[in-house]
């Protein structure tokens, strides 16, 4: 470890504290990129996420004292063994072991003496030991896994581990044009209403390499979501739903043995989500669901299936941060007080509720000192450039009231760099003691000295009301705006179920933030009833028929737009990739009056074509819900396209008054190319005229030079058909 210069500071941190004068004379400064805390009162600031970066900081919390020039490297900076072939390299808790796996078996290696040892033993191309199918991997477990289907228990001692047969499971082709022959690359994907892998879940005891077997029929058509240990390592537990999804049970799994008792069990009328993120204690454990009054609500489970809600109100997008198991309270960062801001809260074992931070910003980072004394958090608002806090836990909701109050007040003292021990609220010309104050620390600020909002281009939030509920947008003006002018729109779009678009976040100007408005284009972010802002009642209304509801709030969208004096009614542009894309298209083939062009990449058009996890979440099986499949083909709404080639010249004609772009990467393994050449083939059959561009091998999300290319034409596009 190295330690430099250190600095004292009392009560609120001014940045030139940390950085230099220099850099405080943009508009911007640079803020630490993370933090971790190097022991329960000493946090460590990195800008680049090693933690050996000259800029690196630390921060003595209980009086504030910063140590610049500090290195805090983590324990190890690459794996201390290489096995050959190794996927998922995963410390033990204890970091004496290294789980991976190799041609789908379980391996361990001893990273003292290099011995490995295989745990198992049947790993073929279609049995895989630790490492997920394909529909596991992109809708249970998550990209961010790598694949990765085995867990530690914290005692090191033993692993447990997902192992799939994918024998069953249809072949989905993808071809890459590159090379002379071309490649074929073959994947396992289950399209809807297609078979699943079979899973059995098992426990491998690292010094025996004896494997036991959990107690679950594997041949059932189910689900298994991610497991998660007790903490004393005696318990595996396991959550599973079955090809529905409207149930969910939780088994606690004897490692011993294999065998299960069911803890918790839970229906719902439409779809249910996976207990994700909970928080294990010694008698139970703090988790999330949303199926008793509409909204996301914290509940303890005991192991013994004893249930009891902690929260109660609109609580959304719920993230579970901390809990402390003698008191009960529970720290977790929600949309509570606003549904496009999250803020962090703390409820106590009587159900109350307090905001530990202010509300009006949003928390996008927390990270907690071990003992919970001490938390740092990362928060930021749509004009607000993000700040750096360090809180005293206790002392938070003082703190952050008294900085709004101080903020709202006046200075007292002849320097604002020097310590300051009373302000003046000019409302009432009351004196605030520092104290509250001082229990929050503002280690960083981005805002730079000479930041005027009003040089940029910044979204404001708006509402509008549809079918009685609030949807939110985020709306960002040209430059130089005048409301006696007339403007063209850029509508962005997702619409895909729970999954917001619009958050009250900064956003650091930029080319591509900035280009709408340099370019005299309304830009508005729009979201619809199934992005989750309106809890259940409004996700619930989208099952077994998509693109249904979410049209018409879309569509409300351009309404409004359209009885806005200084827009363009006949010039309003959408875009979206994935679910955005399917929606893009849904808009330009059912209500062109609204939306008159668009850029559609990666969408569904066929819900038959996708995978079974995610779309019978929402749609049930095709054989289960053939009117909700037919109903929500985009392939079916050609038709109503507009846009056809003529044979004769009208020199009045400048630019098609309605238009559609569509995009694909040929090597999709999520979204396959398939959707876009049978959308293409029925456009076609059809006569209707679009534009459409391709991304050799190009993936769910185009990078590199395909990237590049994607903006500049798209670019092209909006102005051609936007200016014009």
């Amino acid at each position: 470890m190295k330690f430099g210069l250190t600095i004292f500071s009392a009560g609120i941190c001014f940045l030139s504290c940390i950085m230099t004068s220099a850099a405080q004379d943009g508009p911007f400064n640079e803020i630490p990129r993370k933090c971790k805390w190097i022991s329960h009162e000493e946090v460590a600031f990195t800008y680049d996420g090693t933690y050996t970066d000259s800029l690196a900081f630390s921060v003595f919390a209980p009086n504030h004292r910063i140590t610049k020039g500090v290195e805090f490297p983590e324990k190890f900076e690459e794996f201390p063994l290489k096995p050959s072939e190794a996927a998922n390299l995963t410390y033990s808790p204890d970091s004496t072991l290294l789980a991976f796996t190799r041609a789908n078996d379980l391996w361990v290696a001893d990273i003292a003496s290099g011995k490995e040892t295989q745990l198992t033993d049947d790993g073929t191309d279609l049995i895989m030991n630790g490492y997920a199918s394909w529909v596991y991997y992109e809708e249970i477990l998550g990209r961010p896994s790598k694949h990765r289907a085995f867990w530690w228990s914290p005692d090191s001692r033993k692993i447990g581990f997902y192992r799939f047969d994918n024998t069953n499971v249809p072949l989905f082709p993808i071809y890459s044009p590159f090379g002379q022959d071309g490649t074929l690359i073959s994947t396992r994907y289950p399209k809807a209403g297609e078979t699943n892998p079979e899973v059995r879940i098992g426990v491998a005891d690292v010094s025996s390499s004896k494997i036991v077997w959990a107690d679950f029929d594997s041949s059932q058509d189910q689900y298994f979501g991610i497991p998660f240990w007790s903490a004393d390592s005696k318990s595996f537990f396991i959550s599973r739903e079955p090809r529905i999804q409207n149930t969910l049970d939780l088994y606690n799994v004897n490692p011993s043995d294999g065998s299960k008792s069911q803890v918790y069990h839970e229906t719902y009328k439409t779809w249910l989500d996976w207990i994700d993120g909970a928080i294990s204690t010694p008698g139970g454990l703090f988790m999330v669901r949303s199926f008793e009054t509409l909204w996301q609500q914290i509940y303890y489970l005991s192991y013994s299936g004893d249930l009891k809600r902690l929260t109660d109100g609109h609580n959304w997008n719920v993230d579970l941060i901390r809990a402390d198991s003698v008191t009960g309270e529970v720290f977790f960062t929600a949309n509570r007080d606003s549904d496009v801001r999250k803020t962090l809260y703390k409820v106590d074992s009587k159900g109350a509720v307090v905001a530990l931070t202010d509300p009006s910003l949003n928390v996008e980072s927390v990270l907690f000192s071990p003992d919970g004394k001490y938390f740092v958090a990362w928060m930021s608002n749509s004009v607000t450039p993000v700040q750096v806090w360090l809180f005293e836990t206790d002392n938070a909701v003082l703190a952050w009231r008294a900085q709004k109050k101080v903020s709202a007040g006046s200075l007292v003292g002849r320097n604002p760099s020097e310590e300051v021990t009373t302000y003046v609220d000019s409302r009432n010309n009351r004196k605030i003691g520092m104290r509250p104050a001082s229990y929050a620390f503002k280690v960083a600020d981005m805002k730079g000295r000479s930041y005027d909002p009003s040089s940029y281009a910044l979204p404001k939030i708006i509402y509008i009301t549809n079918d009685g509920l609030e949807l939110p947008g985020s709306i960002v003006l040209p430059k130089d705006f005048d409301p006696s002018k007339k403007y063209p729109v850029h509508v962005d779009i997702y619409g895909g179920p729970d999954t917001p678009m619009v958050s009250d976040k900064w956003k650091t100007p930029s080319d591509n933030n900035q280009w709408w408005s340099e370019h005299g284009i309304i830009e508005l972010t729009a979201d619809c009833r199934a992005s989750g802002h309106n809890g259940r009642e409004g996700l619930d209304q989208i099952y077994k028929h998509l693109n249904t509801v979410e049209i018409d709030d879309f569509v409300a969208w351009a309404k409004y737009l359209q009885s806005l004096p200084y827009v363009f009614p006949e010039k309003i542009g959408v875009e979206g990739f994935s679910f955005g894309g399917t929606m893009t298209t849904a808009l330009l083939f059912t209500a062109s009056d609204y939306y008159h062009y668009g850029v559609a990449g990666g969408g569904v058009y066929d819900w038959a074509l996708y995978d079974t996890h995610y779309t019978e979440r929402f749609m049930e099986t095709p054989s289960s819900n053939p009117e909700g499949y037919s109903g929500s083909r985009v392939l079916d709404y050609v038709h109503g396209y507009p846009a056809s080639y003529v044979s004769t010249a009208d020199s009045s004609v400048t630019v098609d008054p309605v238009m559609l772009k569509i995009t694909h990467g040929t090597g999709d393994d999520n979204v396959h190319f398939q959707q876009t050449e049978q959308l293409i083939d029925k456009l076609q059959a059809e006569g209707k005229k679009f534009e459409f561009m391709i991304y050799p091998d190009g993936k769910h999300g185009y990078r590199g030079y395909q990237g590049k290319h994607f903006l500049d034409a798209n670019r092209e596009f909006w102005l051609k058909y936007l200016l014009h």
